[in-house]
């Protein structure tokens, strides 16, 4: 057998069992500038990923916001059942002045006066009656028509007109809605006849009004303005009793100007359709 000595390391050669030299070839090794190209791509993924969802997210919680920002939207449903709530509480929340106004104009037609130019007259509030119930305020047989469209309560105030010589008395019926108060104001109609179906007058101490009592009546009316009644009696200031006003023509044209004008005032008033809410934008309006 021939001996062979043992190999000797001279420096040049590395061990077997030692790594190799920086960039030597081999499937196991790990440069230190980094991991391979295929993890860092599926790293920058899953960075991308990530950034989308929270993108996602914060836009979801920019829309949620903006909701809660913009003005809220009414449906027509929604817009009258709040018109119909401002004009029902009108007569709690408007004061009795604004109602019945000290003065009131009326017009008087060319044909009332038998002549080619009208005239603006103006009737004066003599008093405001107290806050009456529908039972309290009107003739037997409006009661029962008042009471089915589900009456509230009756406020009266009454009026002289410019000569002196005519009282009136409005009265505001309160109802529900304005179905309600034209189907009233249809079944007392007949009121411009029948006095049985009038308003109460209301008498006014020490004014040319004192006299004027259920049995001066002369002429009524009742027509609707929203979910009012809007009622009206006239009568003569001498305590003359009720007389067959078609055969003075001139009397019932002058109480009928007195009627409708003061009554088409209130109307105007208590009657008008409020504009379409709105919500002013401010977060849970």
């Amino acid at each position: 057998m021939t001996w062979q000595p043992d190999a000797v390391n001279t420096g040049d050669e590395a061990p077997a069992d030692l790594p190799g030299p920086a960039g030597a070839e081999s499937p196991e090794y790990v440069a230190p500038g980094g991991p391979p190209t295929r993890a860092r791509g599926r790293s920058w993924a899953a960075i991308v990923a990530l950034l989308a969802v929270g993108l996602c997210g914060l836009a979801g919680g920019a829309a949620g916001a903006v909701r809660q920002l913009l003005p809220r939207e009414f449906s027509a449903s929604q817009q009258r059942q709040i018109q119909t709530w401002e004009m029902t509480r009108r007569w709690r929340a408007m004061q009795a002045g604004q109602i019945f106004p000290a003065t009131i104009s009326y017009p008087v037609s060319p044909q009332d006066l038998n002549g080619v130019q009208g005239l603006v007259l103006t009737a004066t509030r003599l008093a405001l009656a107290p806050q009456s119930s529908c039972r309290g305020a009107v003739s037997a047989a409006a009661v029962t028509v008042l009471a089915a469209a589900r009456c509230a309560a009756v406020l009266r105030a009454t009026y002289v007109d410019a000569s002196g010589s005519m009282a009136i008395t409005l009265g505001v019926a309160a109802l529900p809605d304005a179905a309600a108060a034209m189907t009233a104001a249809q079944k007392l109609a007949r009121a411009i006849r029948d006095q049985g179906l009038a308003v109460h007058a209301f008498p006014v101490a020490r004014t040319p009004a004192a006299g004027f009592r259920q049995a001066q009546r002369q002429f009524s009316i009742a027509v609707a303005a929203g979910p009012y009644v809007i009622l009206a009696t006239a009568g003569f200031t001498d305590g003359r009793r009720h007389v067959q006003l078609s055969t003075d023509d001139y009397y019932e044209q002058e109480m009928s100007s007195l009627a409708y004008g003061l009554a088409g005032n209130v109307s105007r008033r208590l009657g008008a359709t409020p504009l379409p809410p709105t919500c002013p934008g401010a977060p849970g309006c």
